[in-house]
This record gives structure tokens, C-alpha cells and sequence, in this order.
């Protein structure tokens, strides 16, 4: 997009570029997303940003009506391979705050230099801008959510201090952190020490963009679910998908649920530690495909005669990653029945388990000397991280005993997020890219509504049966 193409945008306040872009008035000082309600501001007084941190970095505090720190993320993070694309998921998973510039710069196989150059040219700011960024944002989450006192809130969320989260707040939001509490919805109960404020959970809405095919979602997530580290709960319309979740810094349970209450999803994270709550917000986003492009995707695959009738009866329809890539890595190879047995066998039991909830699935060093795959993982010849190259992951997967080509390629459209897995015996499939892996969800869901059963595209259990049988003819 031009930028003539942007302002039009905000002159209609179209929903569907919030995230891809934001836009910044200079005779206000304020930045906003482009469906701002506010009176579009004339075009000479306007600037464009790629990202949030490269407005916040220019001056501009952002805007108490359009909140522009709380939009879908780009779709162009999951779907570019490149060097900045794998910074971007990476910088979401924590991995800045939790070991730096240097750490994502070792990850990405890139010096610190390289990467803050690359990132710099392309969204405006560097990486220490975005991670700041992407702190103030679970700040003002935790002291609009929460009772924990504002210095906990300050070191949960990632800052180093007390006096930098101070005048972080200041600067992009205009308000000190009591004032920005006091104007948010937040619980009553002064002075609640951290761990009460956290046995309430802290509530989000999980932003999304476009229509958003909530149904298919929840189907496949009841039928994959473990037992005592997953559940799906309710009548179709209004479940609850509820897991346990493993963390940087402790552990944690995620609710989130399938009612249509607006242009996000409803969730509640119980967490051990509160400076994992941005790790599993964006763990939570990659599994429900939050921060696609409907429109992109909707447009492309409509556009296909084999698929038309299917995009027009499932809008929005989504291809879910998983919350914990190497989880499903594990039991995708293992099968469903045999990853149940793993749970039982060698998972960690959570200190407090929650109804039907109890457990962790096994870490791969415990399973290490049971499954080749497990000890790939854990001695790193496998990486399925955030920031990882997803050919590069690929072959390595394949170079694994017992890791099938199916497998590999389901590890990584889920496991990886890549929206553009090829679709298997479809010769046509090239005309379907960069979105192979959403073609691939609708043929699923048109299987299963014609047949009431699994698409070969679906199970991990099918995709290795196939195969094998493709090798023995």
C-alpha cells in the first residue's frame, strides 16, 4: 500500500488494516489504528508507521480511544520466512526480554548489528523498541486487570526497573500508572498481594481481524484434546477450550471462549509467575491464528474454482498452530492414544490442579531415551522455536527415525505456524499459495461434512498410515 492508499483507509476507518499499519497526527502528538472513530485528521498532518515501537520511537503516545497497542498483530510476521519475520514472532515469544539482543541475534544466526539494522529499515525501530512496546502493552493489560501492585506489575512485565516502567507509561500512554489504573475498569482491592491478584486470573480479550470461523476451531481442538493437560467443555456455540501451559518462568492454565462476543476472543490466564503473561498471550494467539489476514486468505482461495464453494460457506476459516510447538512435534509422531500414555507415564503434575486438569505434558528430555524425536529436540538438532527457520527445521525433522514427510509437513503448518504447507495429491495447489495451509482446512472441514469423518489431510495418525502405504507400493 501507498500512502494515499493508507489515508483512505483511515478516511473510512477500515477494521481490516488495523495491525498492518498505524497512523500518527503531528498536531496532536497521538497515534492511532486506522479504524479510529476520531475525526480523521487532514492529510498533511499525517504520518505512517509499520509498527506501534516505530510510532512510540518517533514521539507519539497513543490513543485512549482507539487503543492501537491492542490490535491483531500483521499476518506478514507468520507468513514471511526471512530474517525480520522470524525476529517479529520471536521478540512476541519474549525471547528480548528474556536474554536479550544478543540471545535473538545467536537464535537467528545473525550478529546484534545485522538484526537491528534489518529491523530498523524495515518497521522503524529496533528490537529493544519492540520488546518495550510489547511490555507497555502487558502492563497496561495487568493494571487494568488485576490487583497486583504497580511495582510487581512493573518486573512482571518485563521492565528493569521501576523508574523505566515509569517513564515508559508516561511516554506512550500520557498517564502515570496509577492514573492509567484508576481510568481502566480495574478490580477493587488495594494493596492484594501478587500471588491473591493472581488466583483470579487475569482476563483478556484476544483481538482478532475479520470474520472468524469460531466452530471449526473448537471442533478440532475437542477432537485433539488430551486427557488432564487439555479440555473442551459446553455446547457447541459457547464452549470453553481450557490447557495447561509450560512457561519461561513457571506454568500456567488458559481458558478461551467460543462465544461470538466481538471482534476477539474472550480468555482467562491463571499463571504462576506474571512475567509469562506475554509468552502466553502470544502462545494463545499462534494456536487460535489470531493474527491472520481473513481477507488476504479469503480472497485468494475464492478466487479458486476447486475451492469457491467451500471459502463462501466457512469465512474466516483458520489454519491453528499449537501453543507448544514441541508438545505437538511429540504427539503428532507418538499418536493420540500413545502421547495419553506419555502424560501418564512421564508428565509433570501441576502443583495445583485445576478440575480435570492435573498435568504438563512431558518435557523432551524426558522422553529422550523413549522417543528419537524427543532427543532431537532436547539436544537442539531440532528446533521448532518462535524464530526458527522453517525449512531449515524441516529437513532436520526428516532426518529423524520415525518422523514420516507427512509428519513433517503437519509439524510444520501447526507446530511452526506456516501458512503455506503444500496440500498433498492436489496438483493444483501452486494457484492456492502463499495460503496452502487454509486450503488444506477447508478441504478437511468439506470432508468431514460430507463424510462425518477425518480428512487424510487431518490426522497425524492418517498422514503416517498414507505414507506408509505410499512407501510399500
Amino acid at each position: 500500500m501507498d500512502e494515499e492508499t493508507r489515508y483512505e483507509a483511515v478516511r473510512s476507518r477500515d477494521a481490516r488494516f488495523d495491525g498492518a499499519f498505524f497512523f500518527a497526527v503531528s498536531t496532536t502528538g497521538i497515534y492511532c489504528r486506522p479504524s479510529c472513530p476520531a475525526v480523521t485528521p487532514k492529510r498533511r498532518n499525517v504520518r505512517f508507521f509499520p509498527a506501534a515501537a516505530a510510532a512510540q520511537r518517533a514521539g507519539f503516545r497513543a490513543c485512549r480511544r482507539c487503543r492501537p497497542d491492542a490490535v491483531p498483530g500483521s499476518a506478514d510476521w507468520n507468513a514471511r520466512a526471512d530474517v525480520v519475520g522470524r525476529a517479529m514472532r520471536m521478540i512476541g515469544d519474549g525471547i528480548v526480554d528474556r536474554e536479550g539482543v544478543t540471545g535473538l541475534a545467536e537464535r537467528l544466526g545473525y550478529s546484534a548489528r545485522q538484526v537491528q539494522r534489518q529491523l530498523t529499515a524495515e518497521l522503524g525501530a529496533g528490537p529493544v523498541a519492540l520488546a518495550r512496546a510489547q511490555r507497555a502493552h502487558t502492563a497496561r493489560i495487568l493494571l487494568g486487570t488485576t490487583l497486583l501492585p504497580i511495582t510487581d506489575i512493573a518486573f512482571a512485565s518485563g521492565f528493569a526497573s521501576v523508574r523505566q516502567f515509569n517513564d515508559t507509561i508516561r511516554q506512550i500512554y500520557a498517564r502515570t500508572p496509577s492514573g492509567l489504573r484508576a481510568e481502566s475498569r480495574a478490580p477493587s482491592g488495594r494493596g492484594a498481594g501478587t500471588e491473591t491478584a493472581l488466583t483470579a486470573g487475569v482476563p483478556l480479550r484476544l483481538a482478532l481481524r475479520g470474520p472468524y470461523h469460531r466452530a471449526a476451531v473448537f471442533d478440532l481442538l475437542a477432537r485433539e484434546a488430551l486427557p488432564r493437560i487439555e479440555e473442551v467443555t459446553g455446547a457447541p456455540g459457547s464452549r470453553t477450550y481450557r490447557r495447561t501451559l509450560r512457561l519461561p518462568y513457571g506454568t500456567g492454565i488458559a481458558a478461551v471462549d467460543e462465544r461470538d462476543a466481538g471482534p476477539w476472543l474472550d480468555a482467562r490466564i491463571h499463571l504462576t509467575d506474571p512475567r509469562d503473561l506475554s509468552t502466553a498471550v502470544h502462545r494463545l494467539r499462534r494456536l487460535f491464528d489470531l493474527d491472520a489476514d481473513p481477507y488476504a486468505v479469503d480472497q485468494r482461495l475464492g478466487a479458486q474454482p476447486a475451492l469457491a464453494e467451500l471459502v463462501a460457506e466457512r469465512p474466516g476459516l483458520r489454519s491453528p498452530g499449537a501453543a507448544d510447538p514441541d508438545e505437538f512435534a511429540l504427539r503428532t509422531v507418538a499418536g493420540q492414544d500413545a502421547a495419553a500414555e506419555l502424560i501418564d507415564e512421564y508428565g509433570e503434575l501441576l502443583e495445583v490442579p485445576c478440575g480435570s486438569l492435573s498435568h504438563l505434558f512431558p518435557e523432551p528430555k524426558a522422553l529422550a531415551d523413549r522417543l528419537p524425536l524427543a532427543a532431537a529436540l532436547h539436544d537442539g538438532s531440532v528446533r521448532l522455536d518462535a524464530g526458527a527457520d522453517r525449512d531449515d527445521a524441516e529437513q532436520a525433522l526428516l532426518t529423524v527415525p520415525g518422523v514420516r514427510p507427512a509428519d513433517a509437513a503437519l509439524i510444520r503448518r501447526r507446530a511452526l505456524g506456516d501458512p503455506d504447507v503444500a496440500v498433498p495429491r492436489e496438483p493444483a495447489d501452486d494457484a492456492w499459495r502463499p495460503w496452502r495451509s487454509y486450503a488444506a482446512q477447508h478441504l478437511t472441514a468439506a470432508h468431514r461434512n460430507a463424510h462425518g469423518a477425518a480428512h487424510p489431510q487431518e490426522t497425524e495418525t492418517a498422514h503416517r498410515q498414507e505414507t506408509a502405504e505410499e512407501n510399500d507400493r
